[in-house]
């Protein structure tokens, strides 16, 4: 026979395990906002613009294989800012303890489609840091076109800064909380079935009727402590005036 669990019962599962599932969910959210207020590391994040030029021409006009020609450029150039000779420079005027591909990890390079714009983010503990990367990275790489390509078609659109007091990209903790709190819920919810499924004891004639599928024909009253205690003590008082007379 299938087993089927109707809304009543879900709802008074919930209630009777409430108690576990707000304990849980809070101290999933006092944990995550802990851990993201006091034990990680902020990072910060600047980025700088670039402007990759085509080179000059008499021709007005503008045809498909000049639009591929300098997308297929600003991919080369992306390669160009987080590779060794362009990072090995960064890394000597900043005199950095850093290793290239510690610097190039922090670096990140990006454009969008046709766009002759190119996005060079930094991210750092250290905000200054990821302002003197950013900054330096861009200006190494201006000066390393001209020689290589011995062409000044890059162009700097603006440079890396914060305005006011730096706020970190990440940690989140407003965001690791609000998932904190939806896992903490999921999960009480979850383990209040749980228990509720592995408890196999009968408590009630309901439990009875579902259990063993026989009808309950009547139930004998619990009596409590002090009742008993008071009708021992009326059958002692009875007993005595019995005696004495």
């Amino acid at each position: 026979m299938e087993e089927t669990i109707s809304l009543k019962e879900i709802f008074e599962v919930l209630k009777k395990r409430l108690a576990l599932i707000l304990l849980i969910t809070l101290l999933a959210t006092a944990t995550s906002g802990v851990v993201s207020y006091f034990f990680l590391t902020p990072i910060y994040e600047t980025s700088t613009q670039i402007l990759v030029n085509k080179n000059k021409s008499s021709e007005n006009s503008i045809d498909q294989n000049q639009i591929n020609t300098d997308v297929a450029l600003i991919n080369t150039y992306s390669v160009l800012i987080k590779s060794p000779l362009i990072l090995d420079e960064v890394k000597k005027e900043l005199d950095l303890n850093l290793s290239t591909g510690a610097i190039n990890n922090k670096i990140s390079v990006s454009n969008a489609q046709n766009s002759q714009v190119v996005l060079i983010s930094v991210k750092d503990p250290d905000p200054q840091l990821a302002v003197d990367i950013a900054n330096t990275t861009t200006s190494v790489f201006e000066k390393q076109v001209k020689i290589l390509y011995n062409t000044d078609n890059v162009r700097i659109l603006s440079k890396a800064g914060f305005e006011g007091t730096p706020a970190p990209v990440n940690p989140n903790p407003v965001l690791n909380m609000a998932i904190a709190l939806v896992v903490g819920l999921m999960v009480g919810v979850g383990l209040a079935f749980l228990l509720e499924y592995l408890d196999n004891t009968i408590k009630n004639e309901e439990d009875i009727e579902k259990v063993l599928g026989l009808p309950v024909l009547g139930t004998i009253a619990v009596i409590e402590d002090k009742e008993a205690g008071i009708s021992k003590k009326s059958k002692k008082s009875v007993r005595g005036e019995a005696v004495e007379s």
